[in-house]
């Protein structure tokens, strides 16, 4: 990693801080004047990776107090791994050197509930591309109908944030299984992935998953390291 790169926990600690501000309602708006659209026109150097949904109430950069060139963005409906998501982290990571991937999910989201939805009977058939988009979030829905079944018969009633905590494990998980340059980079201490979870009324990002050493910022902030 260069010399002035953040390690994965400073990075963490300082998206952390951001996120504070945002909820305070005290931003500083950084790095979004005239001279940092100037000093980075040549060529950027984000400190950290996001890949997040698509979901207009969650712009990365508001909410985590950031500006111009320090945040390199993924997004798709439901935070769905793909081959063109693993290869943009894949970038970020060996072009870029970021230090930290974020994979953020959010409450009250389309996707996940798109996805509920899909497994009940009375369920109409979804356009072929929506269903596509979906599908990978559907084991998580199946996984918690199991898990919240009363003597074996499902109650009907399907958690949407319980759902998506689900779905962000699994996102991260197979974010792991597809890219051998990130695990690699994690077993070697310069990436560390953070998996968080956005409140959409309280503008907090809570983290949920830490894979690698973000321990410095992790701590104590109810993320689970593995």
């Amino acid at each position: 990693m260069s010399l002035d790169r953040p390690t994965p926990g400073t990075a963490w600690a300082d998206m952390q801080s951001g996120n504070v501000r945002f909820v305070d309602g005290t931003p500083e708006h950084p790095r979004q004047d005239i001279e940092r659209r100037h000093s980075i026109a040549a060529a950027q150097k984000p400190r950290a990776a996001l890949f997040g949904c698509s979901d207009s109430r969650l712009s990365a950069e508001i909410i985590f107090d950031m500006g111009l060139g320090d945040l390199f963005v993924v997004r798709n409906a439901g935070q769905v791994i793909s081959d063109s998501v693993v290869g943009s982290l894949e970038y970020a990571v060996a072009v870029l050197e970021v230090p930290l991937i974020v994979v953020l999910g959010h409450d009250e989201c389309g996707a996940v509930n798109a996805a509920i939805d899909s497994t009940r009977v009375d369920a109409p058939s979804l356009p072929p591309h929506i269903w596509r988009q979906i599908a990978p979030i559907v084991p998580a829905v199946r996984r918690v109908i199991r898990e919240t079944a009363v003597d074996g018969v499902p109650t009907g009633d399907i958690d949407g944030e319980r759902v998506g905590r689900e779905h962000l494990r699994d996102t991260v998980a197979e974010l792991l299984h597809s890219s051998e340059l990130i695990s690699d980079a994690i077993a070697e201490g310069r990436l560390a992935i953070v998996g968080a979870n956005y409140r959409l009324g309280e503008g907090t990002a809570v983290p949920d998953i830490i894979v690698g050493d973000a321990n410095d910022a992790g701590a104590g902030t109810g993320g689970t390291n593995t």
